[in-house]
């Protein structure tokens, strides 16, 4: 994996092959990392347990994320590259790219991208979303996936952990960022990915609008089928025409603690 000079020390490629054992093992051995497996695809993703780790909104936004065979994807804010891994191993895209601004996530990423031999398919890149034009040449993605911070920045944080809070948090980057940072990487009709709470939409409509992205289609999540939706999973295109297509509700639960027949058949994926 090449890695690209910077003066000013705002990024760098993670080289996998420069990763030493004894990192490693001093992962395993002094932070909480745990395993989870999805074992239809023969993949196991490393996450340290102290620090931010993946829900179901990561796997619902890697099911309905669509991409052409031989499509290029970028992920934005990629945590320990669980979006990337999954897409990676269900659809035809030739390439990803995973972008991560915390240093000791993007290492478990390129851990977890070597674990399971994808260093040919996925570049785990360490670096700011806002700085997406110091990193990559525009127009470069045909599919641009995040999972962002939901919460404002100054909205309470009530955990200890540090890199918890800017996983959940606009801290180091907000909506504006997000959405500026896929449009400049998105060829034009190229396709935005993006989970994020539903009392946000009209922000994210504005927002979209402003970077020439048209809303094409959105889905609301809900834990139950008798409670409001607590998530929104959106397709922006860039340059499109104005249409949306509104999907049926996902709900999570049928009952407390056994998914739907909806989200047991995306986990049968994997």
């Amino acid at each position: 994996m090449n890695v690209p000079s910077s003066g000013a020390g705002r990024y760098t490629y993670v080289d996998l092959h420069k990763i030493p054992r004894c990192f490693i093992i001093f992962l395993m051995n002094l932070s909480e990392l745990s395993a989870a497996t999805f074992p239809r695809i023969n993949l196991t993703v490393l996450q340290d347990k102290s620090s931010f780790c993946f829900g179901i909104d990561a796997v619902l936004i890697a099911d309905f994320a669509r991409v052409k065979n031989g499509g290029k994807v970028f992920d934005l804010g990629t945590g320990t590259g669980i979006i990337p891994l999954l897409m990676a191993k269900t659809s035809k895209a030739s390439h990803l790219t995973a972008l991560e601004i915390q240093k000791e996530s993007a290492e478990i990423a390129s851990l977890n991208v070597e674990k399971n031999h994808l260093e040919e398919k996925i570049s785990v890149v360490h670096g700011d979303i806002k700085s997406v034009r110091d990193l990559f040449e525009p127009e470069r993605a045909d599919v641009v996936t995040s999972n962002p911070p939901y919460a404002k920045a100054n909205a309470v944080r009530k955990n200890p952990s540090e890199a918890k809070n800017i996983a959940r948090h606009e801290i180091l980057c907000n909506l504006e960022d997000v959405v500026s940072a896929a449009s400049y990487l998105l060829k034009s009709n190229g396709s935005f990915f993006m989970i994020h709470r539903p009392e946000r939409l009209s922000e994210i409509f504005v927002t979209f609008k402003k970077y020439r992205l048209e809303a094409k289609t959105l889905q609301l999540v809900q834990p139950f089928s008798d409670s409001a939706p607590t998530m929104v999973l959106i397709e922006g295109r860039k340059n499109a025409r104005a249409e949306i297509k509104i999907l049926p509700t996902l709900v999570i639960y049928k009952a407390q603690g056994e998914y739907s027949e909806s989200v047991k058949r995306i986990y049968e994926k994997y």
